[in-house]
């Protein structure tokens, strides 16, 4: 099969067209054939810091998490799926898992869900880690009908999603953006926007809460945007972080008698722990997806499997508005 194989990792290493071996299923996994990958920052991350990150493949490495795709085979003790399924899921890309960049990758069962009815192989693709990530936040968090919800990065792959899904959830949904066009998507999410470079948290909580501060503040962002979050959650509050790699003075959070639940959706595929969780979120959110609750945002450019290095960069440089996506 073809495979786009990295051979060695830094900020300058270039993905190369291969012919490798279809892997073999086995017990508890299945057979699939790509369709669509999505690219997500963690994917950069490997490919340029490679051996500083615990969770990057040995070499040669098949990147890519995220898929959608066909079901060609079962293996042993697989119930549920059938060939000729079509599923997606976030099953490969690290350590020892063969990632979706190429014609064929082996997935456990655990990991992957029906894929839904309603939108194509491309949008299926952009969902399942910033899907999972969102939904488990949001469900830490404790989200309920009616609270105030604010989303930092609105319009970013975790955040348009964690938006939408808190709409779902009947909360009132704010999120930050930078720039009119974005505060036009989040908008048709139902969701008020909040353009940080123009307004202070102090002024926006001060609008929208009273002064009383947010129920639950979602962090796409993360780093020293955590500063923000503290500022503007309400007393007790709860913060949901994907990004907690900062060294960061804890005594707002103290103060306000701050919740941090910190995402990190990748242990299960690392430490072979809960995946199953992982299967049934994707369950719940291919139904919420086909109740039209929710809707991947795409970037408008498209990159085949060869042209995955230029999807990278595309990525990396900021230029993607919603998920970006790869045909195989």
């Amino acid at each position: 099969m073809k495979a786009m194989i990295l051979n060695e990792y830094g900020e300058q290493s270039t993905f190369q067209l291969a012919e490798i071996s279809v892997p073999l299923v086995k017990a508890g996994h299945v057979l699939v054939k790509i369709a669509a990958s999505s690219i997500n920052t963690v994917d950069t991350m490997i490919r340029q810091m490679g051996a500083e990150l615990p969770l990057s493949p040995a070499l040669p490495a098949v990147l890519g998490m995220d898929f959608a795709g066909t079901v060609t085979e079962v293996g042993a003790g697989v119930s549920g799926f059938a060939p000729g399924d079509e599923v997606y899921g976030c099953a490969g890309g690290l350590a020892d898992l063969q990632g979706a960049l190429a014609e064929y990758m082996v997935a456990d069962a655990r990991l992957i869900a029906h894929k839904p009815t309603s939108i194509s192989m491309r949008e299926a693709a952009a969902l399942p880690l910033v899907g999972i990530t969102a939904y488990e936040g949001l469900q830490r968090a404790g989200i309920s009908a009616g609270q105030k919800v604010l989303v930092h990065g609105g319009v970013g792959g975790v955040g348009h999603v964690a938006v939408q899904l808190a709409k779902y959830f009947d909360a009132h949904v704010y999120a930050t953006v930078s720039a009119d066009t974005q505060a036009e998507i989040v908008k048709q999410y139902g969701a008020t926007a909040i353009n940080y470079r123009k307004e202070a948290v102090a002024d926006y909580v001060e609008t929208h809460t009273a002064g009383a501060g947010f129920d639950v503040v979602f962090d796409s962002v993360g780093g020293v945007n955590m500063t923000k979050s503290f500022e503007a959650a309400a007393l007790n509050g709860h913060i949901a972080s994907t990004v907690a790699l900062v060294d960061l003075d804890l005594s707002p959070a103290h103060f306000k008698g701050l919740s941090l639940h910190i995402v990190f959706m990748l242990i299960p595929m690392l430490h072979g722990q809960g995946r199953e969780v992982h299967g049934d979120i994707l369950s719940k959110l291919a139904a919420i997806v086909d109740e039209g609750k929710l809707t991947p945002l795409l970037d408008d450019k498209q990159f085949s499997l060869e042209e995955i290095g230029q999807a990278h960069e595309h990525l990396s440089q900021g230029l993607a508005t919603g998920k970006v996506v790869v045909s195989i």
